[in-house]
């Protein structure tokens, strides 16, 4: 930044960072304000750091906000102080491309993993068709995101997980091993949602129901890009009919029940609840080894 770039691309935090701390940085030429993903950006989550930028830049810019879901509540918009704002949408409806298939399964809570297990073996089944396909997998929370992807490996699927808790440094291994399509499935929370541009993802699973009927829009569309054809899938259990509902009503569109059968879903029980116990054994088996770590450290009373 000291060479004084044409362009500076930051996290709203990370921005904020460098106006604190960098010596002789500061955005008092800055001619173009670009917000993208406007919507989360407009969010309470961002107001304080947002406020801080606003209040560094200069009073005569252009700024420009860009969003695959806006939010109705124009006044947000006085956020980013917009002085005779002009609007250009594509569509007043929250929508997904049509060469995307989206269906959903209903199943009991306590199955949704052996109802992945059965999803994802089918996809290998059709290997002789297509080639290996892509898939994202999303979670609600970073535990279970490693959960799930440690049992899919458990189970034989080469997957890898993607979160907020994880360094940096494994963050862009993870990325780069589903880019090179090393490992064909990534399993991730909302971090993955957006700004990602991976062109040969096929499939979307969303194994937790977005409690933002909006992101559902974000995520789905990690696949079906640039005109070619797509498939999500949207697991549902006894608890999240609500959310289920207001996804199809923000759509404006009924997803399909992606054919299976239970007596085949359910074969595979027996083989995920031995993958199950064997997370079980591993993470015991660490909390063993934690505790005896202890024990050997030395003391005051060692020396």
């Amino acid at each position: 930044m000291n060479r004084k770039p044409h362009i500076i691309v930051a996290t709203p935090g990370r921005l904020v960072d460098h106006l604190k701390a960098s010596k002789g940085f500061n955005l008092r030429l800055i001619k173009y304000l670009v917000l993208d993903e406007a919507d989360r950006l407009l969010s309470n989550k961002f107001e304080k750091q947002l406020n801080t930028i606003l209040r560094a830049v200069p009073r005569k810019r252009k700024t420009m906000l860009f969003s695959a879901t806006m939010t109705k509540k124009v006044h947000k918009l006085q956020r980013a102080s917009l002085k005779d704002p002009v609007i250009v949408e594509v569509s007043t409806t929250y929508q997904t491309v049509e060469k995307l298939k989206q269906y959903y399964m209903f199943m009991p809570g306590q199955y949704k993993e052996v109802y992945l297990a059965y999803f994802l073996s089918q996809l290998q089944s059709e290997k002789e068709k297509e080639k290996t396909k892509s898939v994202m997998i999303f979670c609600c929370t970073c535990e279970r995101t490693t959960r799930v992807a440690k049992l899919l490996c458990a189970l034989g699927f080469k997957a890898v997980p993607l979160h907020g808790q994880m360094l940096q440094n494994k963050r862009i291994a993870a990325l780069n091993k589903f880019r090179a399509k090393d490992r064909p499935i990534l399993v991730s929370t909302d971090v993955a949602s957006r700004g990602l541009d991976i062109s040969h993802v096929n499939v979307v699973i969303n194994f937790d129901v977005p409690t933002n009927s909006k992101d559902y829009i974000h995520k789905v569309g990690r696949t079906a890009k640039v005109g070619r054809e797509g498939l999500s899938v949207t697991f549902t259990s006894q608890y999240d009919v609500e959310l289920f509902l207001n996804i199809e009503k923000i759509i404006e569109k009924k997803l399909e029940l992606y054919p299976h059968k239970e007596e085949d879903v359910m074969s595979l029980l027996k083989n995920v609840m031995a993958a199950q116990k064997l997370l079980v054994d591993e993470k015991s088996q660490l909390i063993e080894d934690k505790k005896m770590d202890r024990k050997r450290r030395p003391t005051d009373n060692d020396f």
